[in-house]
């Protein structure tokens, strides 16, 4: 398969690295969205709160960055001398990548999409809405816990530790 040049590696690092900046720091946000809901008492600021945790992340940062990622990973993978499977780290990173989009799609986004629906229905009784209360609750441990995660990757992406024992030229 053809190899991109210099140039072309410096350009899709470039995009792949506005991508992981758009998946870390929408998740980031979606955290500290979360912390506008202490003291509310309106139901339609807690209604547009999760609002608009759901389209940060869904349309506008999350979900783009976090295929962004994906697709940029794909084409190193094919287009350089990094392949799928050569570094213990790179395994790594695959495996973390897909598991977290898996993980947002099943459990997270849910939980999220829950959120806004029930407080669109009984407003600010959400607060005390036991469904309401376990989607918020797992939406913010595991979505903290999965920004940890993607955060511990981009220092695996950085150090590249588990490197295979060969020798030769720096690729990175």
């Amino acid at each position: 398969m053809p190899k991109l040049k210099a140039k072309g590696l410096k350009w899709l690092k470039g995009f792949h690295l506005i991508a992981v900046a758009s998946w870390v720091g929408g998740g980031v946000a979606l955290i500290l969205l979360f912390f506008l809901k202490d003291g509310v008492t309106d139901s339609g600021v807690l209604y547009g709160i999760n609002q608009s945790i759901h389209h940060v992340d869904m349309a506008v940062v999350v979900i783009p960055g976090a295929f962004g990622c994906l697709l940029t990973g794909l084409i190193y993978s094919s287009f350089s001398n990094w392949g799928f499977f050569k570094h213990n780290w790179l395994i790594v990173k695959w495996i973390v990548t897909v598991t977290a989009i898996l993980f947002g799609t099943f459990f997270l986004g849910p939980w999220e999409t829950a959120m806004m629906e029930i407080s669109g229905e009984i407003g600010i009784s959400s607060l005390s809405d036991p469904a309401y209360r376990y989607n918020q609750k797992m939406n913010l441990v595991f979505g903290a816990l999965q920004v940890l995660v993607l955060m511990i990757t981009v220092f695996i992406s950085i150090f590249k530790p588990w490197k295979s024992g060969k020798k030769g030229k720096r690729i990175d």
